[in-house]
């Protein structure tokens, strides 16, 4: 069977005669097309009906459902945790970029290129337990704001997208992470913030040793990527880690094209969604040709293929979950 792909044309609903399942989203074409697809897949009636241990919903993190501007916000707390490490070492900044990011000096780090990003990860991410580590990731959560909003970074989660997550949950379907993030770092604060536990958090993860030279055993963290979740490896951990194809799939940028791609060339009723930064006011609006959430094909391509594509200034009526 072909894939089904829902227009916003083709539904209009009646918004007012019940209740809004989102509401921090504006009547908008993007917001009918997404309940009128939630409808269709759960009308044991329809058609296009898909039983709830079929209902796979995958969502991006970063810029999908909390921000990403100015970098990510787990590269952030990487500097802010390598420059209190280097407090008690000074040697462990052995290369430039390590001691730029010691430092705070983000645009030299950014214009080392991916070796400097990793050189960076290493030296912040590995040389704990992952116990050790999410607690110091949780310790930075409550004490560290954003330099721009001066909003603690978990409540720079979307609201809008939190009463998505909510709302396909409550009509059946099963809601995971799939970013591009750190997985370590991401199941400290997922299962607040959006109601994901950790078992349904799929994203980057370096390498890792099983240490039982103590009285109690534990998984420390070591230096080196074993996995990077992003691009053409999203669908791949999917497959690897859910082994279903989703029906949804949400994401804002290029690295979440191959996840949406995948996700909609399925059979039967599917949706992508992604999340255009068009909010200059309340947010940041980026697209082509920002380093951070570099949108192109998507804007592109996913129109043709069907897909929603969120106009955040003019879909959402509030932006994040911490601030009106």
């Amino acid at each position: 069977m072909k894939s089904l792909a829902f227009s916003a044309l083709a539904f209009v609903l009646p918004m007012a005669s019940w209740a809004d399942p989102l509401p921090s989203w504006t009547d908008s074409a993007s917001k009918q097309q997404i309940i009128a697809f939630v409808d269709s897949v759960t009308d044991p009636s329809g058609e296009n009906y898909v039983t709830p241990a079929e209902r796979i919903a995958v969502f991006d993190n970063d810029g999908t459902l909390w921000a990403e501007q100015p970098v990510y916000f787990q590269f952030i707390f990487a500097m802010d945790r390598l420059a209190e490490l280097a407090e008690k070492d000074p040697s462990i900044l052995s290369t430039p970029a390590l001691k730029a990011a010691a430092e705070g000096d983000l645009q030299t780090v950014l214009e080392g290129g991916h070796d400097a990003l990793i050189e960076v990860v290493n030296a912040s991410h590995s040389g704990s337990s992952v116990e050790e580590f999410q607690s110091e990731v949780a310790e930075w959560l409550n004490t560290t704001r954003h330099p721009v909003t001066d909003l603690p970074y978990d409540q720079m989660t979307y609201q809008p997208m939190v009463e998505l997550l909510r709302y396909l949950r409550d009509e059946g379907f099963k809601t995971y992470i799939v970013s591009g993030g750190g997985l370590h770092f991401m199941r400290v604060f997922a299962q607040e913030a959006y109601g994901i536990p950790p078992e349904q958090i799929l994203g980057t993860y370096g390498e890792t040793v099983y240490d039982s030279s103590a009285d109690t055993p534990v998984i420390n963290k070591a230096p080196g990527i074993a996995f990077i979740d992003d691009k053409e490896g999203k669908p791949i951990n999917i497959e690897r880690t859910i082994g279903k194809r989703p029906i949804l799939a949400g994401g804002n940028s290029d690295g979440d094209f191959a996840m949406l791609e995948w996700t909609t060339a399925g059979d039967g009723p599917r949706l992508g969604v992604l999340v255009h930064h068009t909010d200059a006011d309340r947010e940041w609006a980026y697209d082509r040709e920002s380093p951070i959430g570099r949108l192109v094909d998507g804007l592109d391509k996913g129109p043709d293929m069907g897909w929603v594509i969120v106009d955040m200034a003019n879909d959402w009526s509030r932006i994040y979950t911490g601030a009106n």
